[in-house]
């Protein structure tokens, strides 16, 4: 007993939070909110809908209707769903205001108000940051949780933001709940990680998972969205609703969290994660636990995302059949290039890549074809559009034999850039509008640190004793998942067992990385090394150009970048095959 002759007991464990995500971008299922708010038990639903070409396609709607600039597929969603959430005390935290959070705010109120459903309503802004930078189409800061966490702990069932980052449609929800402050680093950082996780839907459960060939194909069909039982200390179980699709296993989380990162110190507006410390461990069937993340203060600044026109682009595809398809590429080629020295004005920037997909004696005309395609760009919609299509349909009956194209080329058609600036993060009008219009300034954290390199550097296994090798494909070994952030590229690999990880850190280098991948010869390439995932993440610099909308590259966002290095072929031990 106590002296106030009270027993003593221990303070109870608060229970899991419990969020869920229904959108990895915009266009994603549609019926996933529906199917997350009917599958089974939930405290909050995220949906993540804004990525670096979003945020360009909503500017462009923007500037055809001022009241546009958010995601209406949300809308849409929520006219079926708006009830279900409301009967299960569901609350809806999503970015789908994009460029016009205040006027989607204003949609659901009205929604709610046809339908009949009470729902109290607000949103984030003050990410708008265009009027400060002349010529941009879009130009938004990514803030933090703590502006959703203000509308949440205000009563608010929905919540909709502008650019926020993805993982704050997680940690804004968990400070809200469990009271966490702006210096709670090691909670916030392990709510980061869950938030990236979940961000990109059924990629955490199973969906473009490279080794999905070790399980039935029917288990990939129909993946179920993820979600996360969130902790008081910032730990988490990563999981799905029970009978859906799809499969949670380190193999799948781990794909999930190299996806799209860059350093071992992962920055955000509310802290930076270390990835290095986080560590993953089965707890059982389509559970895993997430634990032991560390956080360090956020940087002071706040990464700025710019969307901007870049020019006009036309594109023309020959298919070469046959026998002799590299003479009739260089045929074709200088005829091309003579008609476009020609015209009028000769587009700035002129590219060629031949594809060789044809194959000897193939069985089928389309097997025996090669491509190649002619892209060009420039900022007068005239000279990439009548110059390259009058070039190309003229020499129909005058350049190699087999000529045709897949497609007749057409008008110029816009592209945008993306570049990413920074802003000191107290120059940034964070607000929550609450469910009561009244509004409240969000502010900066009051200890921030600048991101450096890790002054220690990661123990490496032992390497695997020499022995016997055999030519194969480094898939065998290894997972992979790419993915885009502006004009870099990242690849993270992973290997499922420790003796491959052992052989995977000593042998895949930044040089064997170019050897195996000349695309990147010139491009600067940075290895992180990640021992507690046994990964091993590469950020290859410039890659994509000036982004994913400027569609510099075959692969604009990289997305089978890692396929590619999994296909190609190097000396592996045969007690790993």
């Amino acid at each position: 007993m106590s002296p106030e002759g009270i027993a003593e007991t221990s303070p109870k464990k608060a229970p899991p939070l419990r969020i869920g995500n229904a959108s990895g971008f915009y266009g994603d299922r549609f019926d996933a909110m529906r199917e997350m708010l009917t599958g089974g038990p939930l405290d909050v639903l995220t949906g993540d809908y804004l990525a670096e070409l979003t945020m360009l396609i909503l500017g462009r709607d923007r500037q055809k209707d001022p009241r546009a600039g958010y995601a209406r597929t949300f809308l849409r969603q929520l006219e079926e769903c708006l009830g279900l959430a409301h009967e299960r005390g569901v609350r809806i935290v999503a970015n789908a205001g994009g460029l016009n959070p205040a006027g989607l705010a204003d949609a659901v109120r009205e929604l709610a108000g046809r339908l009949g459903i009470p729902c109290r309503v607000a949103h984030v802004e003050g990410d708008d940051l265009t009027a400060a930078h002349p010529g941009s189409l879009a130009a938004h800061a990514y803030l933090g949780g703590f502006g959703i966490a203000a509308c949440l702990r205000a009563g608010a069932d929905i919540v909709v933001t502008g650019r926020v980052t993805d993982a704050a449609l997680v940690t804004g929800p968990a400070a809200a709940h469990f009271g966490w402050r702006q210096d709670d680093h090691d909670r916030l950082a392990g709510a980061v990680v869950a938030g990236h996780i979940l961000e990109c839907g059924t990629q955490a459960t199973g969906g473009n998972y490279a080794h999905f060939t070790d399980h039935p194909r029917s288990t990939f069909l129909h993946p179920g969205f993820p979600l996360a039982e969130l902790h008081e200390d910032g730990s988490s179980v990563i999981t799905k609703h029970d009978g859906t699709g799809g499969v949670v296993d380190i193999g799948t989380v781990t794909a999930q969290l190299l996806y799209e990162t860059g350093a071992v110190r992962y920055a955000g507006p509310d802290v930076t994660a270390r990835l290095d410390s986080v560590r993953l461990t089965q707890e059982g069937p389509d559970r895993v636990r997430v634990d032991v993340v560390r956080g360090e203060p956020p940087p002071p600044t706040l990464k700025v995302g710019l969307n901007r026109l870049g020019g006009f682009r036309n594109e023309v595809v020959f298919v070469l059949t046959g026998l002799e398809n590299e003479q009739k590429a260089a045929l074709v080629r200088d005829q091309m290039e003579a008609a476009l020295a020609n015209a009028k004005s000769r587009p700035s920037d002129v590219t060629w890549e031949l594809a060789r997909t044809d194959r000897t004696d193939a069985p089928t005309e389309e097997t025996a074809s090669a491509l190649l395609r002619l892209v060009v760009r420039d900022a007068d919609p005239e000279v990439v559009g009548r110059a390259l299509s009058g070039a190309a349909v003229e020499l129909a009956l005058a350049s190699y034999p087999g000529f045709h194209v897949t497609a007749p080329p057409g008008k110029g058609s816009p592209y945008g850039v993306f570049e990413a600036a920074y802003v000191e993060q107290g120059a940034v009008p964070h607000t929550a509008v609450l469910p009561d219009g009244s509004r409240v300034r969000i502010d900066p954290p009051a200890r921030t640190r600048a991101l450096a390199d890790l002054d220690e550097q990661p123990v490496l296994p032992e390497p695997l004793p020499d022995g016997r090798v055999r030519r194969a494909p480094l898939g065998c070994v290894v997972g992979a998942r790419s993915g885009d952030k502006g004009g870099d590229a990242n690849v993270g690999l992973w290997a499922p067992t420790h003796d491959a990880w052992r052989w995977l850190a000593h042998t895949l280098t930044v040089d064997r990385f170019r050897e195996l991948l000349p695309e990147t010869a010139g491009l600067t390439v940075v290895r992180h090394v990640l021992p507690n995932l046994r990964a091993l993440n590469f950020v290859v610099e410039g890659l994509l150009g000036e982004g994913v909308a400027s569609q510099a590259r075959f692969d604009p966002q990289a997305k089978a970048f890692g396929e590619w290095l999994r296909s190609r072929h190097l000396d592996i031990p045969e007690v790993l095959l």
